[in-house]
């Protein structure tokens, strides 16, 4: 059990000793309905910052927002969608603040705070699949992420994104074909040939 799992699981249990909160919300219906995309979750917000600590603070923080807001949310409907919607949402917020950090700090400053942390290798196997797939630019790189790895469709991937379908089909598009450039020297050394040369 990872250390996001471990934490939201004890915040659940942390809660008052009857089965349901003052706004009528069962912890039971949370974590039955919220608690099965942990992994898939974590799998994306380790994709989306690119470093596992900051991957379960974001993590936590969705979970935090989806309880809070758990009381709106229509049981039956797509949980797993409003999770990823939360998620994004909580990533945007966090690079918006990033960026904002990082205008007004100074050069010197900003260096020594930033440290790289390797690619989390959680479900892709091979590291040249991961650098290509980091290269990409962010809204290509969360368009493929959430169709090709995740699965979702692309009326589900618009609704995450708030975009219409055309563009979030425009951006697996474009993602992809950008994916499929940089690994081309990659699928060479595994045999693979490119036939439009």
């Amino acid at each position: 059990m990872s250390v996001a799992q471990h934490s939201i699981i004890k915040f659940m249990s942390r809660g008052s000793s009857p089965a349901q909160t003052s706004a009528g919300v069962r912890v039971e219906d949370f974590e039955a309905a919220a608690l099965p995309h942990l992994n898939q979750l974590f799998r994306t917000a380790a994709r989306l910052v690119g470093n596992r600590t900051e991957a379960e603070d974001l993590l936590q923080e969705t979970y935090l927002q989806a309880w809070k807001s758990f009381h709106r949310f229509e049981l039956g409907t797509n949980c797993r969608a409003w999770l990823f919607r939360i998620l994004h949402n909580k990533a945007n917020h966090q690079r918006r603040r990033l960026w904002w950090k990082k205008c007004h700090d100074s050069e010197a400053e900003l260096e020594s705070s930033l440290e790289y942390q390797p690619p989390i290798n959680e479900q892709l196997g091979d590291e040249e699949v991961l650098l290509a797939l980091e290269r990409l630019p962010r809204h290509y790189r969360e368009a493929v992420l959430l169709a090709d790895v995740e699965d979702f469709s692309y009326k589900e991937i618009a609704a995450i994104h708030r975009v219409p379908i055309g563009t979030v089909m425009s951006r697996l598009s474009r993602g992809r074909k950008l994916l499929r450039a940089e690994l081309a020297d990659v699928a060479e050394s595994y045999g693979f040939k490119n036939e439009k040369k």
